[in-house]
């Protein structure tokens, strides 16, 4: 299979809102899924954002791109069809506050403090187009965005002093009022900023470098957790706000 072929078969699921069988999805490599990704994005609209996460056991992350027409402001309904997993991720968040190309060379962290100019609170709301569950190709779950659904952003504060340590931000998760989730230190990637280095150079040598206004979404704080149709969902970071909205019924 292409990547013509692919990019235009999970395109028409998500069109369709009808589940594509994953094992239609021949992508069997890093280099074919992120090609794969390029191409829907080519087809859905601006890059708004994007997210990447690490197991934190020294294997690469993994990252997408973001359409702009799926970050949306709290206190959004979410309804329709394509809700089906209704999956949540309680996530910090940074925006990016100038272009950032870095070529070649694996930006410090104190460089990518330069870059960024505000932290949110955010809501990953996970989804796919595939069916025939469990994906028993994780190419094929690259490709298709990482499960990405939408992303739901809380309101921005400016960076703090101290900068943002995943080890140790407290977060919760909340449906329809009842603590569902509460983790400190959830995130398996620990150490957030060589993961946000390996980001910003896989995205210029992707040829899509980071522009200012971005999102950059880091990955579960409290696990997946799963919702029902009708119910409110409200994120907490500690120190950095909440973050609400509501499925439809």
């Amino acid at each position: 299979m292409n990547n013509h072929a692919a990019t235009q078969l999970l395109l028409d699921a998500r069109a369709s809102g009808a589940l594509l069988d994953w094992r239609r999805l021949a992508v069997g490599d890093a280099a074919t899924a992120y090609a794969v990704q390029d191409a829907q994005l080519a087809r859905l609209g601006p890059v708004g954002g994007w997210k990447v996460g690490s197991k934190g056991d020294g294997s690469e992350p993994a990252c997408s791109p973001l359409p702009a027409s799926g970050m949306l402001a709290a206190g959004a309904e979410l309804s329709g069809p394509q809700w089906r997993m209704r999956g949540l991720e309680a996530e910090l968040a940074l925006r990016v506050g100038r272009d950032f190309d870095p070529g070649d060379a694996l930006p410090s962290r104190e460089e990518l403090l330069q870059v960024f100019d505000a932290v949110l609170p955010a809501i990953e709301v996970v989804e796919t187009r595939l069916g025939q569950p469990p994906c028993g190709n994780p190419w094929a779950a690259m490709a298709d965005l990482q499960s990405h659904g939408a992303l739901v952003l809380g309101t921005p504060l400016p960076m703090p002093a101290i900068a943002p340590d995943l080890r140790t931000i407290g977060a919760s998760l909340a449906l329809d009022g009842k603590e569902v989730a509460r983790m400190t230190g959830g995130n398996p990637a620990g150490d957030l900023w060589p993961m946000l280095a390996w980001l910003a150079r896989h995205c210029a040598r992707r040829g899509m470098p980071w522009k200012k206004g971005q999102i950059v979404t880091t990955g579960s704080c409290t696990g997946v957790q799963y919702a029902r149709p009708g119910m409110k969902v409200e994120a907490v970071l500690e120190g950095m706000g909440a973050v609400a909205f509501s499925f439809g019924d």
